[in-house]
């Protein structure tokens, strides 16, 4: 068995890894940290985990892989030494996802803890990278917002069948925010409520941009994305609905649509092209995707709809499977799960 070990298993991200990673056939978690709860046996920080008998610590133990779930700054602090010293790393932080230190820099307010290690860092959205996150020693998992996105728009992007003019509707449960106290995500302030943030501009939009840049068939024109991100009162899910007009017009119909995306992702283990629109709660506590794909024929517009949930396909079920990839496992390998339902 494949000793893993999870910096910052006290994270949701982190937590739901050990339980993806406790499921899986080839691999066996042997070590956590966390910076609130060392000394603490894992059962105690959460008790859903009692199988897992672990005691989290302050540094991990010897292993053969390792996953990061700190907050960015934090977790290139803590990758870029096991990633010298040759072990393989799948980052969950945003510290690795831009290929800019500048731009990093930018959106995040802090200067790149390791900038030497971007060019060697692969973007882990699986789908597109496949061949490149075999060869990865450090992997960047991308980001909740930007899996949905992308993945709704890259057959239609990669295709040249839109305008570059991108419009972005996402809606994220509160877990999306993380563990950390806030008063935004209390329970009263949040329950029977819909909130647009980030208005100015959310850190999730240059990786979109990049990674959209990076399918454009040709580049003659500036490619515009708004990216408008709210938060709707549920723990788990993000629903995303993308606009972009389309390049001939009207074109393209439906019937053509649904052909392109069942072809870009025919062999892909974790995407459903759906024949109606999907729902966050039929992604729950797995790792598909869901893709509806339409044409407002009266103006001549895309429009896609994926649904994810935000801490397995968003996080460390995307995780997972960029690890199965690494260290050669079958993709699907503890991620061929069934959603949670009702």
């Amino acid at each position: 068995m494949i000793r893993v070990g999870i910096i910052n298993v006290t994270g949701y991200a982190g937590a739901e890894l050990a339980r993806l990673l406790y499921m899986h056939p080839e691999v066996k978690v042997t070590s956590v940290t966390g910076r609130t709860a060392a000394g603490k046996t894992l059962a105690e920080v959460f008790p859903h985990l009692w199988p897992l008998d672990l005691k989290v610590g302050n540094e991990l133990d010897d292993v053969d892989f390792a996953f990061s779930a700190l907050p960015h700054g934090a977790s290139a602090e803590a990758v870029a030494p096991l990633v010298r010293k040759s072990l393989p790393v799948v980052d969950i932080s945003a510290d690795f996802r831009l290929t800019d230190a500048a731009e990093y820099q930018r959106w995040y307010d802090v200067d790149h803890p390791a900038p030497e290690l971007l060019a060697d860092a692969v973007y882990g959205l699986t789908e597109l990278k496949r061949s490149a996150v075999r060869q990865a020693r450090l992997v960047a998992n991308p980001g909740c917002y930007p899996t949905g996105a992308l993945l709704a728009l890259a057959p239609a992007v990669k295709g040249g069948i839109i305008e570059p003019d991108v419009v972005i509707d996402a809606k994220s449960g509160i877990s999306g925010a993380g563990r950390s106290l806030g008063l935004t995500y209390h329970y009263a302030e949040a329950n029977e409520s819909v909130a647009a943030y980030a208005m100015e501009g959310h850190r999730h939009l240059p990786e979109i941009v990049q990674e959209l840049e990076l399918l454009r068939p040709k580049a003659e024109a500036l490619l515009r994305v708004t990216f408008q991100p709210h938060l709707v009162p549920m723990t788990r899910g993000i629903l995303t609905t993308c606009y972009a007009p389309l390049a001939d017009g009207r074109a393209v119909t439906k019937a053509k649509l649904h052909e392109l995306y069942e072809e870009f992702y025919r062999d892909e283990p974790f995407v459903r092209v759906t024949a109606e629109p999907p729902q966050t709660k039929h992604t729950w506590g797995n790792n598909l995707c869901l893709l509806y794909p339409t044409v407002d024929s009266r103006v001549g517009r895309l429009v896609v709809v994926s649904c994810i949930d935000n801490l397995v396909k968003g996080a460390a079920g995307q995780a997972v499977q960029n690890m199965n990839l690494m260290l050669g496992f079958s993709e699907a390998a503890g991620l061929d799960l069934p959603a949670v339902y009702p």
